[in-house]
């Protein structure tokens, strides 16, 4: 059984690494776009409709983003809470020639030990900021950038403009739930 629970191990910190190098990715196509809209809208007034297409922006890739930030958090958690435990369970009543000693904390001592730091809290808060800003910030911005800039808007496009900016603020609420501000195990 020892060997299944460390081939999980593995599979889960694969699966771990390729969730970060997404979520983290997810941050450069969201500036990329932003850039490539910002510069067809601001180009020309006329242009000023696409900053309408940064809200959804946020909206897709923070979701998207989100998603992937609390799948590597869960893995984590499982590692932290549930494999070491089974792994635990099975070893601890190895014979003693097989001179296995350990405790439920030192099993994947890296999983608790990273998140125990004194400057973990901080660190954890400014990120909260910064996805707060990336996704949702930037799609509010976007909205009053056209609210103030565009003239003769139709009444549809505003209760377009109102369904983003109530999306953006439920996106922000759901970044701020999912913040994982604990530490330790």
């Amino acid at each position: 059984m020892l060997q299944v629970y460390l081939d999980e191990y593995g599979k889960l910190k694969e699966e771990q690494a390729q969730r970060i190098g997404f979520r983290d990715n997810i941050i450069y196509v969201t500036l990329g776009l932003f850039g490539g809209v910002l510069s067809f809208a601001l180009s020309d007034k006329t242009h000023l409709y696409a900053l309408l297409v940064i809200p959804w922006i946020c909206l897709i890739l923070g979701w998207t983003y989100l998603v992937n930030d609390e799948k590597i958090s869960a893995i984590g958690k499982y590692i932290r809470l549930t494999l070491s435990k089974k792994i635990y369970e099975t070893t601890k009543n190895t014979t003693p020639e097989e001179n296995i000693q350990m405790d439920l904390e030192s099993i994947f001592g890296w999983e608790t030990a990273h998140r125990s730091d004194k400057r973990r809290k901080k660190r954890k808060i400014e990120q909260l900021i910064i996805d707060q800003i990336t996704f949702v910030l930037s799609g509010i911005i976007a909205l009053f950038t056209f609210w103030f800039s565009a003239s003769n808007i139709a009444v549809v496009t505003h209760i377009l403009c109102a369904i983003e900016l109530v999306t953006l603020i439920a996106l922000g609420v759901e970044i701020f739930m999912y913040a994982d501000l604990a530490e330790g195990r």
